[in-house]
């Protein structure tokens, strides 16, 4: 799940930097306001990245993916990208969680195997 949650995160990260710098030109909210809340939600992408495997680290995550999509307030466009990083993250979550359960069957039963001959 680290690997898939992870990827989602940085890639998302680039999409708010590169949203801040569209909507430094196209809205008329102040340059330090965009750079303020968008440094904030690049900086939590990446903290979140290494803290993904702790309790809670999936529901921040989720909220960082409503803050996307509120993101739309300012650049209508963002609804879009909302739509498209909070599905990536549901499968991120989902199937990164099925590979990790996948992983430690195998691993059980590479350790059982030894064990019976």
């Amino acid at each position: 799940m680290r690997t898939l949650c992870s990827s989602t995160l940085i890639g998302e990260a680039l999409l708010i930097m590169f949203a801040g710098l569209v909507a430094m030109k196209l809205t008329d909210v102040g340059t330090g306001t965009i750079w303020a809340v968008s440094g904030v939600a690049i900086l939590l992408c990446v903290l979140l990245c290494g803290a993904i495997t702790r309790p809670g680290a999936v529901w921040v995550g989720w909220a960082l993916q409503l803050g996307v999509l509120a993101s739309g307030l300012v650049l209508p466009t963002m609804y879009a990208f909302g739509v498209v990083f909070g599905a990536l993250w549901w499968c991120s979550v989902h199937y990164g969680r099925k590979i990790d359960e996948f992983k430690a069957q195998r691993a059980a039963a590479e350790q059982a195997a030894p064990a019976a001959a």
